[in-house]
């Protein structure tokens, strides 16, 4: 359990970052205070866990999504991504013929020579320092974290500082915000790689091969008519069972226009793998200078109904203007 913070400090902190927007995610993990929403007993409205390197989040007892970090693995990730009617994972933890994706993750492949993707740790791991809490109101938290990308007893290659900020939006809508500042530590170049930055691994019954449809920004539709496509956002939905009946959920990324390969194109495949991933589509190799950084931006959409329902026109619109 976290220790709370005196009243006089958190006022303090408070006062200082709100008059600074432009902090940046390093300072804010390092001056945030570690809050969380109040833990009632029977566990109503937003409340929080963390137990060493994973941190639960609940919404009236009911699990929304487990940041996971512990430093046996490739990367951390965020399993599940419980969809808001029927509290079924609208993200697969691993699934064939892929099994190296995790529900929903930041890596890359081909990082000076390194993996920060796929199995096999030799080639590179992605290591949490700890993750933490950060900001919380009565509908949001922040989960905190800082990453090193290195060989096993070699050199810091990167670093990402990470503010995921988890929102219940409605009791039919909730996002992840994801703001990742991502620095060289040495000079850094990254050659063409479809395995590159943010993606997702729908759960089969919300993709084309187990029923689901694949949809983007522009109104086309699956693997065929996304890839390769820039756009705004794209979107997996499905029916699935509830105790109500069937309803449609759904798992949306929206790139942030500010991102710097923005409008990016996506890399989609009709099993469930979803990324604006601009690294897959470059002529020459990408470099990044020692000490250099770039900021990314993703939301993530859990949404019941179809992308109309969920109005994710709108709910992108709003996001690229905050």
């Amino acid at each position: 359990m976290n220790t709370p913070l005196p009243r006089r400090r958190f006022l303090q902190t408070s006062l200082v970052l709100a008059a600074w927007p432009g902090v940046s995610i390093a300072a804010r993990a390092a001056a945030a205070p570690a809050t969380r929403p109040a833990q009632t007993p029977d566990g109503a409205g937003l409340t929080t866990y963390q137990l060493g390197p994973q941190i639960w989040v609940r919404f009236n007892n009911q699990v929304v999504t487990c940041y996971r970090a512990h430093r046996s693995q490739k990367y951390p990730y965020c399993y599940p991504l419980a969809g808001p009617v029927t509290g079924l994972s609208v993200t697969a933890e691993t699934a064939l013929p892929w099994p190296h994706h995790r529900s929903l993750f930041f890596g890359c492949d081909r990082v000076n020579g390194g993996n920060y993707w796929q199995e096999g740790y030799e080639q590179g791991q992605i290591l949490s320092d700890g993750p933490r809490l950060g900001a919380a109101t009565a509908k949001s938290v922040e989960i905190l974290d800082a990453c090193e990308w290195r060989k096993p007893g070699g050199p810091v290659v990167m670093r990402d500082r990470r503010v995921i900020t988890v929102t219940i939006e409605s009791p039919r809508l909730r996002f992840l915000d994801w703001r990742i500042e991502w620095e060289a530590v040495e000079d850094v170049t990254v050659a063409k790689t479809n395995h590159s930055l943010f993606a997702a691994r729908a759960a089969g019954d919300l993709a084309p091969t187990g029923g689901g449809q694949l949809v983007n920004a522009e109104g086309e539709t699956g693997e065929k008519g996304t890839f390769g496509k820039k756009s705004a956002w794209c979107d997996f939905f499905g029916r699935r069972p509830s105790p109500a009946g069937e309803v449609v959920e759904g798992l949306a990324i929206l790139d942030h226009p500010g991102n710097p390969w923005a409008p990016t194109p996506w890399f989609t495949r009709d099993y469930g793998f979803l990324s604006p991933t601009p690294l897959n589509f470059i002529t020459e190799p990408w470099t990044l200078g020692a000490g250099r950084s770039v900021t990314l931006r993703y939301r993530v959409v859990i949404h019941a109904g179809d992308p109309r329902e969920a109005g994710l026109d709108g709910i992108y619109r709003a996001w690229a203007q905050a």
